[in-house]
């Protein structure tokens, strides 16, 4: 039998099982490991690069520092206008890594679940489910293969940015150890990959299919999904697992379609383009920029980096795994759940990037010993004792660029001013010494960022830079506008129309009332983890699962969230956010560049209080409506 069904997958993209009578899917395109280039961070035994300056004694976040931090921000508030990547542009979205799509007919069917996307939550989903017995699950993915953003992402030195023991999940049901403390993306994806085959994903997606429309039909309680493909599917339940950083942004530059050289964004590196001896640029310094720039800088002819607001440059704690850890961790039950929860309880920020593993390991209680204080901290005393504590730790980063960029021009463009964790932080050893290279520099373009290209290259400030490969390290849009501009619920409008008018409101980021059997795994207003997004969508799956099965239980067939819980949930994400807003004083894309509406994109409660909101709705139901 198995040899029929491997001949069927091989022979056309969608076969019955004879045996289940359930279809079988082969739309997978090639895994092009091929394209597949670099490990990503290496070790550094260098101490003066692996070490921040010591903390500055009785530092204090004053008001002269205030005053400087809020300058930096205002300088550069509506400097950048960001696009999307359509007509001309939307060359830099197409899929380099994949063979074409095996062509198939088009779908007209039904499925109990449909998910869309085939990530971290998609594959974490379909193992969840189909545990608890739920098979009738199909998956659409836009890309060729499974990773998600690692599928997409395959940039030179690209690495993830928390600790991979703690970040992949599965590891123990997999019987998996990551070779490196911080594994490179190319690890990660190959990770996927196997986990897809253990599964058995694979029988399960549709992939090179883009979803573009889900509408509720109220009469039959379907939602009814079309695709590129031409699918007209119906389905039960939609669960959106498609991530909060999937569609490609770039800043709107005058002439940008002008330049005659070779460009692409970093989320569809172009291997086929050589960039060894060339002339190269990069616009952006984020998170993406900081892992490529130190490997590329190694190869380039020129390279040209051009920066409107530096990104904090903290230090990694980089190793290889060790054979030690490993022959401990296959006789330690759970070991990895266990590192995972260890890490949630550490505070967010540089704390938890050089996590003790002392600590995550269990060995100890604690990461360090708790200061009791004689009297209960007031909100606003605790808002000023992390701003001080916050306040120290840029003072080391800002340090460290002292200490080991050369130029003191570049130097100062390298600073940062702006709390710690407000943008993404980021961390790298090989980062900052890349700008003591000859065939390096850096334009600081603040605060406007880049004005005009050109058909050589980039204008700034009247200087032409001539480059022959232009790469737009210019991020990606925040909590997927595009996806819930696709979906319409009972009042016929978008979810996207819904939040427009009414402001975001939904129950614990996972439902909106008026979009039924709809459930949105990391979506605005969702909590339950810190900055690994990892136990985030753990959360979130396992209360997929159990809602599924609470349905089940009562043989209800429908969901839906009353309407006062989903008030009281965003007034709550409302003012937590406006709360500890000023440990967030900066434009970042957590915060919509600084347009963001108090509460409607990041959940800002803490995990505990999510946990709290959702343990207390499991065992009351009262937030719920159910048919």
């Amino acid at each position: 039998m198995q040899q029929l069904l491997r001949f069927l997958l091989m022979s056309s993209a969608i076969q019955i099982n004879p045996e289940t009578g359930r279809k079988i899917f082969n739309t997978r395109a090639a895994k092009a490991n091929e394209k597949i280039t670099g490990k990503g961070y290496s070790t550094i035994n260098d101490d003066s690069l692996t070490s921040l300056p010591p903390p500055p004694p009785g530092a204090v976040f004053n008001a002269t520092e205030q005053a400087k931090y809020r300058e930096f921000k205002e300088a550069r508030r509506g400097a950048a206008d960001y696009m999307a990547l359509e007509g001309e542009f939307s060359k830099y979205l197409e899929d380099v890594y994949s063979a074409p799509p095996i062509e198939r007919s088009a779908l007209n069917d039904e499925c109990e679940i449909l998910v869309v996307g085939a990530g971290f939550a998609g594959l974490l989903l379909w193992q969840k489910l189909q545990k608890e017995g739920f098979t009738d699950v199909r998956f659409c993915e836009k890309g060729g293969d499974v990773g998600g953003t690692w599928y997409w992402n395959r940039y030179p030195g690209i690495a993830c940015d928390v600790e991979s023991y703690s970040y992949l999940p599965l590891l123990e049901e997999m019987g998996y150890f990551p070779t490196m403390k911080f594994a490179a993306g190319f690890e990660i994806m190959e990770y996927c990959q196997k986990l897809a085959e253990k599964y058995g994903f694979y029988k399960q997606c549709l992939f090179h299919t883009t979803v573009e429309s889900t509408d509720w039909d109220q009469s039959n309680e379907r939602w009814i999904v079309k695709t590129n493909r031409g699918d007209s599917m119906r389905a039960r339940y939609v669960i959106l697992a498609n991530g909060i950083l999937t569609t490609p942004k770039l800043a709107r530059i005058k002439g940008m379609e002008k330049f005659s050289g070779d460009a692409f964004h970093t989320s569809r590196w172009d291997y086929n383009i050589d960039l060894k001896g060339k002339r190269v640029g990069i616009i952006g310094t984020g998170a993406t920029a900081v892992q490529v720039i130190p490997e590329i800088a190694k190869i380039v002819k020129e390279l040209f980096v051009f920066q409107r607001t530096p990104s904090s440059i903290d230090v990694r704690d980089q190793r290889e795994t060790s054979p030690e850890e490993i022959e401990q961790w296959k006789n330690e039950p759970g070991w990895a759940v266990a590192r995972r929860e260890r890490l949630a309880k550490i505070s967010s920020g540089r704390t938890a990037l050089k996590g003790n593993d002392d600590y995550l390991s269990g060995k100890v209680d604690y990461l360090k010993e708790r200061r009791q204080h004689a009297k209960k901290l007031s909100q606003k005393e605790l808002i000023q004792k992390q701003l001080n504590t916050n306040f120290r730790i840029m003072e080391q980063i800002r340090a460290r660029v002292d200490a080991i960029v050369e130029d003191p021009d570049t130097a100062a463009a390298l600073k940062p001013y702006y709390p710690y964790g407000c943008k993404r932080p980021t961390f790298h050893d090989e980062f900052l010494p890349t700008f003591n290279k000859p065939n390096v520099a850096l334009i600081d373009t603040a605060p406007l960022g880049v004005t005009e290209i050109n058909e050589s290259g980039v204008v700034h400030n009247e200087k032409e830079y001539p480059v022959d490969v232009l790469i737009y390290a210019t991020g990606f849009q925040w909590m997927a506008t595009s996806t819930f501009n696709m979906i319409t619920g009972k009042n016929g409008k978008t979810l996207q129309q819904k939040w427009a008018n009414e402001g975001t409101k939904t129950f614990l980021g996972l439902h909106s009332n008026g979009f039924p059997n709809l459930f949105i795994i990391s979506g605005p207003q969702g909590g339950g983890g810190q900055f690994n997004f990892t136990r985030i969508i753990e959360s979130h799956s396992d209360y997929v699962v159990w809602i599924l099965k609470t349905l089940k239980e009562k043989g209800a067939t429908q969901v839906d969230v009353k309407t006062s819980a989903e008030n009281d949930y965003a007034e709550h994400c409302k003012e937590a956010d406006i709360n500890t807003r000023p440990l967030r004083d900066c434009i970042s894309y957590y915060n919509g560049h600084g347009e963001g509406e108090p509460g409607s994109l990041a959940y800002y409660g803490g995990a505990q209080k999510w946990h709290e909101q959702r343990e207390m709705a499991q065992r009351t139901l009262k937030p719920y409506i159910f048919d």
